[in-house]
């Protein structure tokens, strides 16, 4: 079996919203947009979908509370980025910050409260 490529979902309550969070707030890109309720959003090489939902994803205070992550973005330039998502006004749950396992990170939060890691090899 070969795979080429994981393609994660994020459920969102208000699809414009989430849409204007990912292309405005972070410079990503829709790749797709299929009857209002389900979108891919592209950045870089990267796609990930959104899914129109009646309930705000039941996983969202799970992954807050134990730092857990339900994105994890590859990125480099980590300092450089937090200093542009202040700019557009995207609070850091958690600043720049280097980790045990040799990685700087952020973590910020979606517009439906989706817990984000940009995170660069040190």
């Amino acid at each position: 079996m070969a795979i080429t490529g994981i393609v994660p979902q994020l459920r969102t309550t208000n699809m414009a919203s989430s849409i204007r969070f990912y292309t405005e707030k972070l410079g990503f890109s829709v790749e797709f947009n299929y009857q209002d309720f389900y979108a891919g959003i592209r950045v870089g090489e990267q796609v990930f979908h959104l899914k129109l939902v009646d309930e705000k994803d039941p996983s969202i205070t799970y992954v807050a509370d134990g730092e857990h992550f339900h994105l994890y973005l590859k990125t480099d330039g980590v300092v450089a980025i937090a200093a542009q998502l202040r700019a557009r006004d995207v609070p850091l749950v958690k600043d720049v910050h280097e980790t045990a396992w040799n990685t700087r990170e952020i973590v910020i939060h979606d517009d439906q409260g989706h817990t984000l890691y940009l995170g660069e090899q040190l």
